[in-house]
């Protein structure tokens, strides 16, 4: 049902995977940032790092189902809407 949200939104896979990319590299800015910038030390500029680079994995999970979606779309008709799917057995 998320995934069908998203899908009607406008979301792709293609975008969920550029998200995930984007939050690797992020993770590696802040944890660089927080190093440089905050006088709490390389403990805090770890928690960063990793609080971020935690998104990567859920970012790279719904581009995996986005994609099995928008397969499943093209491929089946019972995922597209289609008012003959009420018919069928």
């Amino acid at each position: 049902m998320i995934i069908k949200k998203l899908h009607e939104a406008g979301v792709k896979s293609e975008h969920a995977y550029l998200a995930g990319i984007a939050s690797i590299g992020l993770s590696f800015v802040s944890w660089t940032a927080s190093v440089k910038a905050e006088p709490a030390g390389l403990d805090r500029a770890d928690r960063w790092g990793i609080f971020i680079g935690e998104w990567a994995p859920t970012f790279f999970c719904m581009g995996l189902a986005l994609s099995q979606y928008e397969r499943d779309r093209t491929e089946n008709p019972l995922y597209a809407d289609d008012p003959r799917a009420g018919a069928a057995v």
